[in-house]
C-alpha cells in the first residue's frame, strides 16, 4: 500500500506544488516496517521498504500498524483523522529535524491522507 504513494501524490499537481521547496527523506515506521520516502522538490521520489542497517533520514514518524490503518481508513474516526491527533493522542512519534516536518505540515498531512482507500485531494 505505501508503494502507491509515489503515484498517489505525484499524480496531485497542487499537493506538488505545495511542496516545490521540499527535498527531504523521512523515514515512516509503520509497526516493525521501515519506509524511506525521498522527497524532491514536492515529488516522491522513492519509497523503500526496510529493514535499514543505518538509513540517512531528516524526521522519522513512527506509529503502529493499527493506528496507521485507523489514519488510512476511508473514514477515520476523530482523533485517528489528522498527524496531529495522533501525536497528541501520543500514538506517532515524530523524531529528528521537526522544523522540516513542522515547516511542511500541511503537505505531510495531505501526501500521507493520500494513501487512504478514498484518497485525499488537496
Amino acid at each position: 500500500m505505501i508503494e502507491n504513494l509515489t503515484s498517489r501524490v505525484n499524480a496531485d499537481e497542487m499537493l506538488v506544488k505545495r511542496g516545490r521547496f521540499l527535498s527531504t527523506t523521512l523515514l515512516l515506521a509503520v509497526g516493525p516496517t521501515d519506509w524511506l520516502v525521498t522527497i524532491a522538490e514536492g515529488r516522491i521520489v522513492s519509497v523503500t521498504r526496510g529493514p535499514f542497517v543505518m538509513p540517512s533520514w531528516s524526521f522519522a514518524l513512527r506509529a503502529s500498524e493499527e493506528e496507521w490503518a485507523q489514519f488510512w481508513a476511508a473514514r477515520p474516526r476523530p482523533g485517528s483523522h489528522d498527524l496531529m491527533a495522533l501525536i497528541k493522542r501520543r500514538t506517532l512519534r515524530a523524531e529528528g529535524n521537526l522544523q522540516i516536518f513542522m515547516a511542511n505540515l500541511r503537505y505531510f498531512k495531505e501526501a500521507l491522507a493520500k494513501l487512504r482507500a478514498t484518497g485525499a485531494s488537496a
